[in-house]
């Protein structure tokens, strides 16, 4: 039976799912797959996103603290030794990643990378860390990329094609559908009328961690002007983060901002079923799948610092990019919420994409991967 590893700094509790799966599928495969992780950093933390699995290896992880930046070193367990291919996320500040990249240099175990191809939310796209990301970029015998975003750039840098599995990265979108279609149409109504919300209100919903590369500000300037042009819209958020108290602030003098934390599963899904549209003008991730289970538009912007996800969007099909500007992203979004026939086609389309990103077609081809991976010569 051959052995792959696959290193997370932190286990998130949206991958707890998959990674359970994806263990069962690799052991048909006769691969027994093991998974090493370690801890949140003190600064990770607030976004209380960690998950459990008892048949993972929790090691313990040290942490410096340099600057804004996190330097971690993630101990390789001893179980984990002869694995035939070890499986790394592409973080240059992960410092025990490289003594990992230099065994290929002498030994015949095989090293992947899985990650995003380069940092999409870095300050200096040209600078040394992503220079240095770039270089390492081909150091390794596959790649597991998100998106078509990820492998365009892979390829771009000269790697070859068919050592590329391309994730289509997804999450648990068939148990978030079951949680969306718990709620009878008399429940959504209900909890509309706990929140003040009249029963025809054009509701949009933020849902994500709450910091600065969301674009909050953007967020409740644009809603301002969307509630001048439809008086009875409302906003949802749900989050937490570090820009909280920015919200928590507007919520003073706006009392159609409803702040409602962190929600998770059947919770989080009535809140969905509640909305019209999702009001994402800052960095767009993986809550767009979210976005097309519940057949809801997304709308952002065309220039913030996006992840790979965000090419899952077609504009005007499945969702909106828009100018980062207030008043043009809320005339963008005022108009799809007055045009019913348009904003029905759209939800549609991003209905019909939700069958397309899913966390099963993810794990079957990171499945058939890790077995090209382990059988190439």
């Amino acid at each position: 039976m051959k052995k792959v590893v696959i290193l997370q700094h932190r286990l998130l509790h949206y991958r707890t799912g998959m990674f359970d799966q994806l263990r069962s599928a690799c052991a048909e495969h006769n691969i027994d797959l093991m998974l090493v992780h370690g801890q949140a950093t003190r600064r990770e933390m607030i976004k209380r996103d960690e998950g459990n699995l008892p048949w993972a290896i929790k090691v313990q992880n040290k942490v410096w603290e340099v600057g804004a930046r996190d330097v971690i070193w993630q101990p390789f367990p001893e179980q984990a030794k002869g694995a035939d291919l070890v499986i790394l996320m592409q973080e240059s500040r992960i410092l025990s990643n490289y003594p990992l990249l230099l065994s290929r240099l002498w030994g015949v175990r095989k090293v992947a990378y899985w990650g995003h191809g380069k940092n999409f939310q870095s300050q200096h796209p040209s600078g040394l860390r992503e220079t240095w990301k770039n270089l390492l970029l081909k150091q390794v015998d596959w790649w597991f990329s998100y998106t078509c975003a990820t492998t365009n750039i892979i390829e771009s840098a000269g790697y070859r094609r068919e050592n590329i599995t391309q994730l289509d990265n997804a999450i648990d979108s068939e148990g978030f559908k079951k949680d969306l279609a718990s709620w009878s149409d008399d429940e959504v109504i209900e909890g509309r009328k706990q929140l003040g919300i009249e029963q025809n209100a054009p509701v949009g919903i933020f849902c994500g961690s709450l910091y600065p590369d969301k674009r909050l500000d953007l967020l409740i300037s644009a809603s301002d002007l969307i509630r001048q042009e439809i008086p009875n819209f409302n906003l949802l958020v749900i989050g937490d983060g570090p820009s909280m108290p920015e919200l928590i602030e507007a919520k003073v003098t706006r009392p159609w901002i409803h702040l409602l934390g962190v929600q998770k599963g059947r919770e989080k899904a009535r809140y969905f079923r509640m909305s019209d549209v999702m009001l994402n003008p800052g960095l767009v991730g993986l809550h767009i799948v979210d976005a097309f289970c519940a057949g809801l538009v997304m709308i952002t912007t065309d220039n913030a610092k996006h992840s790979p996800e965000v090419a899952y969007l077609t504009n005007k099909i499945n969702g909106l990019m828009v100018s980062d500007n207030p008043a043009e992203y809320a005339a963008s979004v005022a108009s799809l919420l007055k045009n019913q026939l348009a904003l029905a086609q759209m939800k549609s389309h991003a209905l019909a994409d939700s069958k397309r990103y899913t966390q099963e077609n993810m794990i079957k081809r990171f499945t058939e991967g890790i077995v090209k991976a382990t059988s190439n010569k």
